[in-house]
C-alpha cells in the first residue's frame, strides 16, 4: 500500500486565501510564481488574490487549454523553465487542480491549489486523471512522491460556483462509500489500520451527504454560506481523497469510476457530461453488479429529485453499434480495481449486469 493522506497544508473557511497563501509563499521560498487558472472560474476568484498586488514576487499567468492532458503539462514545464519558476499555483476546478499536481511531478515543482467549486476530490488527491486535448480518457498520473504544498480556499468564493457542479461533486463522493464498502469489510482487511480509517471516512463521506446534502443544495442556491453548505463542500473537496489516500487501491475506486472511465474512451458524446454525473450512473452500475437492486430503488428519490443521470439511454449514449458495449466491458475487465469486488468478475458478467441496468431503470423514465 501507498499512504498519502493528503495536501502538506490544508484550510477551507472564509478569508483563508488572503491570510494564508501569502504566508506559504514566503515558507517556501517562492519568488517566481506560474498562475495557471481558467476562463469562467478567474473572474470569480481574482478578488480573493490579493497576493497578486505583493510587488515581491513576479507572477506569470496561463490560461490552461481546459484539459488536464500531457501536451498541456508540457506547456506548463515549458513556461517553468523559460520564466524560472520556483513554485505554482492552480486556481480553478478538478482538471486544472490534476494538471497542476501532474505537472509539479513532472517538472520537479512544488504547487499549491485554491479550488474555485466543489465538484469532485481532485485538489486533494495524489493522482491525476489524464485526458487528451480532444477530451478522450487516457488513464492517470500517480504522484505518490509529490503533493500539493497547500489546498486553500473560501467557501464564499466556491458558494457562487455552479451549483450543478456541486451536485456532480456530491454525486462524486457518495461513489466512494458504494464503491469501497464490499472491498473494505472483507475479513482479510479488517487487521490493516489505515484501510480501516479509509472505511470509516467513506462513512463520513455518506452519511453527511444523505443528512445533509439537500439542504446544503439549497443554501449554495440561495447563496447561504450555512454549516450544511460548508460541511458537504469541505466532505467533497478534502475527506472524499482523504479516502483514497488512506485506503489506496482498495478505496480509490472501483466499478462506478470504471464504467465512467470506459464511456470516457469509447463514446465521446459522454464528455458533455460532468465526471460526477457519470460516476453517479456508475454507482448504479456497481450496485447491479452486486444484485443490490433494492438499493438502486432506493436511491432513486434522491437521484430523480437532484436530476442524476440514471442510464444511457436517458443520456442519450446508449450506442447503436453493440461493438462499443463490448469495448467498454473489455476495458473495464482489465482493471485491477474491479476485480478487487469480492463477486465473481468476468466480461460475460460485467455486459450482462450493464444491459440488465438499461433495461431496469427503463421503469423510472418517463
Amino acid at each position: 500500500m501507498k499512504i498519502k493522506c493528503g495536501p502538506e497544508y490544508y484550510m477551507y473557511c472564509q478569508g483563508a486565501i488572503e491570510r494564508e497563501v501569502p504566508a506559504l509563499l514566503q515558507e517556501h521560498g517562492a519568488r517566481n510564481v506560474l498562475i495557471v487558472h481558467g476562463t469562467r472560474s478567474w473572474q470569480a476568484a481574482r478578488p480573493y488574490l490579493t497576493f497578486l498586488d505583493d510587488p515581491a514576487y513576479t507572477f506569470v499567468k496561463h490560461t490552461y487549454s481546459g484539459e488536464c492532458s500531457y501536451q498541456e503539462a508540457e506547456v506548463l514545464d515549458q513556461i517553468i523553465k523559460d520564466n524560472d519558476i520556483d513554485f505554482v499555483i492552480g486556481v480553478g476546478g478538478g482538471k486544472l487542480c490534476d494538471l497542476v499536481g501532474v505537472t509539479g511531478h513532472l517538472s520537479n515543482i512544488n504547487y499549491g491549489v485554491i479550488p474555485t467549486l466543489a465538484s469532485n476530490c481532485a485538489p486533494w488527491t495524489p493522482l491525476s486523471v489524464m485526458y487528451k486535448e480532444n477530451g478522450e480518457a487516457e488513464g492517470k498520473s500517480e504522484h505518490y512522491k509529490r503533493q500539493a504544498a497547500f489546498l486553500i480556499t473560501d467557501p464564499d468564493l466556491v458558494i457562487d460556483s455552479p451549483v450543478e457542479y456541486f451536485i456532480a461533486g456530491l454525486a462524486d463522493t457518495l461513489a466512494k462509500w458504494y464503491e469501497s464498502v464490499a472491498i473494505l469489510e472483507q475479513e482479510s482487511l479488517q487487521d490493516e489500520p489505515f484501510l480501516q480509517m479509509a472505511k470509516a471516512a467513506t462513512e463520513i463521506c455518506r452519511a453527511t451527504i444523505l443528512n445533509e446534502g439537500t439542504q446544503a443544495i439549497e443554501d449554495m442556491k440561495n447563496k447561504i454560506v450555512s454549516d450544511e453548505f460548508v460541511h458537504v463542500s469541505e466532505i467533497i473537496i478534502a475527506v472524499a481523497g482523504l479516502v483514497g489516500g488512506l485506503g489506496d487501491k482498495y478505496a480509490r475506486n472501483a466499478a462506478a469510476h470504471a464504467l465512467h472511465d470506459g464511456m470516457g474512451k469509447y463514446i465521446p458524446a459522454s464528455h458533455e457530461y460532468l465526471h460526477g454525473q457519470k460516476v453517479a450512473y456508475g454507482i448504479l452500475y456497481q450496485l447491479a453488479l452486486e444484485d443490490k437492486w433494492d438499493e438502486i430503488d432506493a436511491l432513486m428519490p434522491m437521484y430523480q429529485q437532484l436530476d442524476l443521470p440514471i442510464s444511457m439511454h436517458q443520456m442519450n449514449l446508449y450506442p447503436q453499434d453493440e461493438k462499443v458495449i463490448d469495448q467498454i466491458v473489455a476495458f473495464m475487465d482489465g482493471k485491477e480495481k474491479v476485480h478487487l469486488i469480492p463477486i465473481e468478475i468476468s466480461q460475460p458478467i460485467l455486459k450482462n449486469k450493464l444491459l440488465q441496468l438499461e433495461d431496469y431503470m427503463a421503469r423510472y423514465q418517463s
